[in-house]
């Protein structure tokens, strides 16, 4: 069986790249593959916002993915850089940037550089992007 590496650029509120990605994910799970993780980067890292609301009738992407990810135990890596560019920012952050109340990334989220996704490239056979 194949590890994949998965890569998210796309805003969830954008396109259904991010829906399916998540779809893709379930699929080769119940197929016997694994995840080596989830990279979320350029606008993909709109997802990882914890303070969006979804109206009653759209898919609220966010909380499906947070229980994937604590399932199946998948990193879901979020680039710090293209995060804090579009005000998603983890509690380290915060406390840096001296707000240590205005947080918005929170587990199983986590804000890594973009080193991990190069170790994540390495330690995976196949490598896809939505």
């Amino acid at each position: 069986m194949a590890s994949f590496c998965i890569i998210v650029t796309s805003s969830p509120l954008e396109s259904q790249d991010c829906y399916s990605a998540y779809r893709f994910v379930q699929a080769a799970i119940e197929d016997g593959h694994s995840i080596s993780g989830v990279f979320f980067y350029q606008s993909g890292v709109e997802l990882a916002n914890s303070f969006q609301t979804m109206l009653s009738d759209e898919l609220a992407i966010y909380p499906k993915w947070c229980e994937l990810a604590d399932k199946h135990a998948i990193p879901l890596q979020v680039c710090v850089t293209a995060a804090n560019r579009r005000g998603i920012l983890s509690e380290q952050d915060s406390l840096q940037n001296d707000t240590p109340a205005l947080f918005n990334l929170n587990p199983p989220f986590q804000s890594v550089g973009i080193g991990e996704l190069v170790s994540m490239l390495n330690e995976s056979d196949r490598s896809i992007q939505f």
